[in-house]
């Protein structure tokens, strides 16, 4: 997206407004183009025939200077952006000669600010900062109750972080709790396939359409039918009606095993907030223990140390430091874990929803569809018998008023074509006229062959005479 400052008006508008049209070309285009957010969409688009589409901004001035702009770029889906084009901005300035000169000299003030390093620059860092750990939700014991808070003191005083085996499996249970959760909730999404009941949905409707569908064949009159329509009915529906009940019954296993995994599932959420709350208490004892350790015995040691000067004691207090680094690594892991846990709660609730929606569409089907199918089958049956009644009738009347105009029709010609007959000589006058000018034709063909043969053989005498005069002449000029 290419947005020129100097005739651009306001730039993140224009970039929102370019932003806003590429959305429109890629689903305009979305048969062959696809976007790319990471290197693996690369492949992927590549495998199914889609043209990548990487989509950047030429122009760092967009930003304005406003971190929370570079990021909401970012979620755009914007992965590479320029810092500078031909103008300067709160980033830098693209180049430097006496025109620019002075306008870098006008923009100083406002470079200064924006430039890494600077006192401005700290400013906005910082007020960047406070407005993301205002939003951050903070660990502490008010999300405790009172049985609970008097737990994590007791825990916290029997914390010994010079215990290296105690730091070491520090909240591992917990953890290897919220592990196995996780393996578990994995193993549901991959052992339950929801595709198959789609299909059997599919599957369903698919038989309700096609039913009572024709075959193609010749029809050659009502009474000629090779089978009855009637037959040929009942005869699909109860194809069909195999068939939707085998599906009906792939359903009803679907739905029982959605069913116990939705009951499966709200126990899942429930062990999950269970680790949650461990956790979350051994989070607390442990900062409590490390407060206290850093707080008074290294405090202690280091006294100790300054005033000893003893190599010893330095070494003690180095070593103590130590330990408190280790033991604060370790709660930073059980704080990771503990994400991992709040986030596999609303993850829970999204696959139980999901289930609990198929599981209503498969009872939807089952207690609404069917049924009613089969309700309209009943009906169509019943039409068809009617339909069929007053076919017949139709076709037996249709067929005595046929005979009737047939019959009156061959009458008729019948008592024509017999007065015609009568009324006719023995031989007619056409015939005789016909006779006799074949024969007056025949007489001169006759004559006129005649006539042709004798000048025919006119001329091949002639032919003979000039022939043997023209073999006189050849042998006469041989003896010469």
């Amino acid at each position: 997206m290419f947005i020129p400052l100097g005739s651009c008006g306001d730039p993140w508008e224009a970039v929102c407004a370019m932003y806003r049209y590429y959305l429109e070309e890629l689903e305009r285009n979305r048969d062959i183009l696809a976007p790319v957010l990471r290197y693996e969409d690369i492949g992927r688009n590549e495998a199914s025939g889609k043209i990548s589409s990487l989509l950047t901004v030429e122009e760092g001035g967009v930003c304005k200077g406003e971190l929370e702009k570079l990021g909401e770029l970012y979620r755009m889906g914007v992965r590479m952006i320029t810092l500078t084009w031909n103008f300067d901005n709160e980033i830098g300035h693209p180049n430097f000669d006496g025109f620019l000169r002075e306008r870098l000299e006008e923009a100083g003030e406002r470079l200064r600010k924006c430039t890494p390093g600077t006192e401005g620059w700290e400013q906005q860092r910082l007020a960047v900062q406070a407005a993301r750990d205002a939003q951050a939700i903070q660990l502490d014991e008010s999300q405790l109750n009172e049985a609970e808070r008097k737990m994590v003191n007791d825990f916290a005083q029997k914390i010994d972080i010079t215990d290296s085996t105690q730091v070491l499996q520090y909240g591992a249970a917990a953890q290897k709790n919220i592990a196995g959760f996780s393996e578990n909730a994995l193993n549901n999404v991959r052992t339950k396939d929801l595709g198959q009941v789609g299909e059997a949905l599919s599957s369903l409707v698919v038989e309700l359409k096609t039913f009572g569908q024709e075959e193609k064949s010749g029809i050659f009159g009502f009474f000629q039918k090779k089978k009855n329509e009637a037959l040929a009915l009942k005869a699909s529906y109860d194809k069909a009606e195999v068939n939707v009940d085998k599906i009906a019954s792939i359903l009803e296993g679907h739905q029982v095993t959605l069913m116990k995994d939705i009951a499966m599932l709200d126990q899942m959420y429930e062990l999950n907030t269970k680790y949650y709350k461990e956790l979350t208490m051994y989070i607390l004892a442990g900062k409590k223990a490390l407060m206290k350790a850093r707080n008074e015995d290294l405090e202690e040691l280091r006294k100790q140390a300054s005033a000893s000067g003893s190599q010893e004691d330095a070494q003690k207090y180095n070593d103590y430091a130590n330990l408190c680094s280790r033991f604060e690594k370790k709660l930073h892991d059980l704080e990771l874990t503990r994400m991992i846990s709040i986030q596999m709660g609303p993850q829970t609730r999204m696959i139980q929803n999901n289930d609990a929606l198929m599981l209503e569409k498969i009872q939807s089907s089952l207690v609404n569809t069917i049924p009613l199918w089969k309700s309209q089958m009943v009906l169509a049956l019943g039409l068809e018998h009617s339909r069929q009644a007053t076919a017949a009738q139709s076709a037996v009347t249709n067929m005595t008023n046929d005979l009737l105009r047939k019959n009156a029709e061959m009458l008729k010609m019948g008592t024509i074509e017999t007065a015609k007959e009568a009324e006719r000589s023995v031989v007619d006058i056409e015939t005789l006229q016909h006779t006799n000018q074949q024969l007056i034709s025949t007489l001169d063909e006759v004559i006129q062959i005649q006539r042709d043969g004798a000048q025919k053989r006119k001329e091949a005498e002639a032919e003979l005479g000039r022939i043997e005069g023209e073999l006189r002449q050849k042998l006469m000029e041989l003896r010469s």
